[in-house]
């Protein structure tokens, strides 16, 4: 929402997709999304200023095709892969997303850049 509120006069918005292949952290079902990040995660009632999209599939055979083309985009491979018993897609490869929240900034001209997890948002900010 801080993003949006800052930016959003301009020609940006925020895009969240839901998944569920991280830990099985996300079980809920589509028309429970809003729901969970009002009152559960973040909780506090809060309600995004953007759209927030079906559950999708960011890596394995079912993936949806804007992550092929995010992975697919970018140079960065993560030399970490983590712990493949929270994984729950197959085959595990290098470029994969590795856990929720990873960001994906796209110039109004397709060119996707990547932030690892935990990339703090002024760095997001400075590149928008």
């Amino acid at each position: 929402n801080a993003l949006m509120e800052m930016f959003g006069d301009l020609n940006f918005t925020v895009l969240a997709f839901s998944c569920n292949q991280f830990g099985l952290q996300s079980p809920e079902v589509n028309n429970e999304t809003l729901n969970i990040l009002k009152y559960v995660r973040p909780g506090g009632g809060f309600v995004p200023k953007f759209p927030v999209f079906g559950k999708v599939e960011v890596n394995g055979v079912n993936e949806e095709p804007l992550f092929t083309y995010l992975k697919e985009s970018l140079t960065f491979v993560n030399p970490v892969i983590g712990d493949i018993k929270k994984f729950y897609w197959s085959p595990i490869t290098v470029n994969d997303i590795r856990w929720n929240f990873e960001k994906f900034l796209i110039t109004a001209d397709g060119r996707p850049f990547s932030y690892e997890l935990h990339c703090p948002i002024d760095k997001v900010e400075k590149d928008i």
